[in-house]
């Protein structure tokens, strides 16, 4: 068909449109247009395809000439596509139309860290019964042991903020893991050397793992529209939660066939290998990456809460002192908060595996099992929390509200859990009731954790 024939009704039906400009082909008055592609690619849904002509600019004697030029959009592509069958272009489209959100990869690098932070926490919570029979230590000693943990993570919690707001989510999450790994492969090392040795180790293990939960926190808020990022920190306190699975059911393993060295040495190793993938990938604000595509870094921007995209990189001067932090009573909730959450969730995690072994007589593997199974279903609850969350927001209940559901059932469920504990007498029924108390702990996380952000 000639180009001059086609012009006037040629407007195939269209069903997505992508604000980019445009490539023009220039083509002869009589010459017949050719849409094929050399090479077959995958569904595209086109929109607004219109033939246009116009005028050279300068007519020469004895006629005119005429040029057209034939205009394009596909679903998911960012520049114009150039007609005519160029390989280059269908293979940009391919790409685009294959490629994974950017802030999707941002949010499974979070959850794998969080897995890690966490079995390495639990690695030292199993391994520490057969290190207490080789070194004859007491239980008030154990209890020092797995507290030295909080020492460091006390203050780095403090001044963990602090330092994402300086450096950026990106650099000091890197380091934070950087830092956890190198202690982790130290702990053995160190508890065969002595034991003020492995209380300094623990200690600066804690130090380091502190950073993790302001840097995700801050990452997430940056990466994700309001009304994803209860949904995004689910996934990742999913991760969290499921890295004590991983090293409950793991550690007993490689304790009896390694040796007490060999779980340290692992996820120390795993650690180093996702500092390398996640300096080279993720950036502190989605505008910096190269991965993202404009259609999505305009998602995100429209959904924030804010007016402007830049207003999270706000000068320090426009951000609330300490002092005026501190004397809002909201401040002083979130805080209670979060003591009273973590006081249960760390005497959980460190002393699980000793209570089932002292207090049921089982061996160390039953125990990490029926310590894993609370720890499980926790991540998957953590993720419903919320998934429902950001469904109640969308369909119009407001942010505080719903907050305050999700926070009141992560309190008082667990409250009652653990009062029903004193009552089991079986390490089946113990574990029904921590499930319980763990499973609805983890609304907290669509609660007083997202109301930091």
């Amino acid at each position: 068909m000639a180009a001059n024939s086609l012009a006037p009704s040629y407007s195939p039906n269209s069903s997505c449109f992508l604000r980019s400009r445009p490539n023009l082909i220039p083509l002869p008055g009589r010459t017949s247009i050719n849409l094929r592609l050399r090479r077959p690619i995958p569904s595209i849904k086109w929109e607004n395809t219109t033939i246009t002509g116009h005028d050279v600019a300068e007519r020469q004697r004895g006629g005119g000439r005429r040029r057209w030029s034939v205009r394009c959009a596909a679903e998911g592509m960012e520049r114009g596509m150039l007609m005519g069958g160029r390989e280059a272009a269908a293979g940009e489209i391919a790409g685009a139309l294959s490629t994974v959100p950017e802030r999707y990869t941002v949010v499974a690098l979070t959850a794998l860290v969080m897995c890690l932070c966490n079995a390495d926490r639990v690695v030292m919570s199993v391994a520490v019964v057969p290190l207490a029979a080789k070194f004859g230590w007491s239980s008030s000693f154990l209890g020092i042991v797995q507290s030295s943990f909080l020492w460091g993570y006390i203050f780095s919690s403090l001044i963990g903020g602090a330092l994402v707001d300086k450096y950026g989510g990106k650099k000091v999450l890197a380091w934070g893991v950087a830092l956890w790994s190198l202690a982790t492969v130290l702990t053995p090392l160190a508890a065969n050397h002595s034991t003020l040795s492995l209380l300094a180790v623990r200690a600066f293990f804690g130090l380091a793992e502190g950073v993790a939960l302001p840097s995700m926190t801050t990452l997430l808020s940056r990466w994700f529209p309001s009304n994803e990022r209860a949904t995004a920190v689910g996934i990742s306190m999913a991760g969290f939660h499921l890295g004590n699975v991983v090293g409950l059911l793991l550690t007993p393993i490689m304790l009896s066939t390694v040796g007490i060295s060999g779980p340290f040495v692992l996820f120390s190793s795993l650690g180093l290998v996702w500092v390398a993938t996640w300096a080279g990938r993720v950036t502190n604000d989605p505008k910096d990456s190269r991965f993202m595509s404009r259609t999505e870094l305009k998602l995100i921007q429209a959904g924030k809460t804010n007016s402007s995209a830049d207003s999270s990189s706000s000068s320090s001067s426009q951000r609330p002192s300490l002092g005026q932090l501190l004397s809002k009573l909201p401040s002083w909730a979130i805080i209670l908060a979060n003591v009273t959450n973590n006081w249960g969730y760390f005497v959980l995690l460190s002393w699980m595996p000793v209570y089932f072994k002292t207090v049921f007589n089982v061996n160390l593997q039953q125990a990490a099992w029926f310590s894993a199974v609370p720890w499980g279903t926790m991540a998957f609850s953590g993720y419903l929390a919320g998934a429902a969350s950001d469904r109640l927001i969308k369909v119009g209940y407001s942010v505080t509200l719903v907050r305050k559901i999700m926070q009141s059932i992560g309190f008082i469920g667990p409250g009652l859990a653990l009062l029903c504990l004193n009552y089991a007498n079986t390490p089946t029924t113990a574990s029904v009731f921590i499930t319980a108390a763990l499973s609805l702990s983890s609304f907290s996380q669509a609660g007083f954790l997202l109301n930091i952000q």
